[in-house]
């Protein structure tokens, strides 16, 4: 898909259908943030990829903002492992890019998602026995569209390019 159009298509789905994704698919978004820069290139990055009843049973147990995904990407990042400088750590950078990859490449395989952050912190890793020093950041919700979904209608409300950008 031409970028444009990508970035034009994307909206957030808080509404699927029953349709299984295809490992096939869960495979190419997990490797479309496997491929996301991260700080120093030291990848602190840790992706739980969740299809099974089981996990997606425990995805709902932490956050209720699953509406139905089939899948559920759980983006962690360990602070030990990443690029740290005075007192600046890029391990919650890093994930936000991973997972800003992930949702184009899942709205590039014609797949909806929802990036979510409303979810227990603690709960999330004891759930998921997440080691060490790995912070669940975000979770990436995914799934095929319900018929009928559309964005919400301030999807497209953008503030203007000369209050969006300073030139200097």
């Amino acid at each position: 898909m031409e970028f444009e159009r990508l970035l034009d298509e994307r909206y957030t789905v808080r509404g699927y259908d029953d349709r299984k994704v295809s490992i096939e698919d869960i495979n190419r978004i997990l490797e479309a943030g496997r491929k996301a820069p991260s700080a120093k290139n030291l990848q602190p990055i840790k992706v739980y990829a969740c299809s099974s009843d089981d996990a997606l049973s425990k995805v709902d147990s932490v956050s209720p903002c699953r509406y139905g995904a089939p899948v559920a990407f759980i983006i962690c990042a360990s602070k030990e492992g990443a690029w740290s400088k005075e007192g600046y750590s890029s391990y919650d950078t890093d994930s936000a890019i991973c997972t800003t990859y992930m949702m184009l490449e899942a709205t590039n395989l014609g797949l909806g998602s929802v990036w979510v952050g409303m979810f227990d912190t603690n709960r999330t890793k004891e759930v998921f026995n997440i080691p060490g020093d790995y912070v669940p950041i975000s979770m990436l919700m995914v799934g095929y569209k319900k018929e009928g979904s559309t964005p919400s209608p301030s999807h497209n409300q953008r503030k203007s390019l000369e209050d969006f950008a300073i030139y200097l």
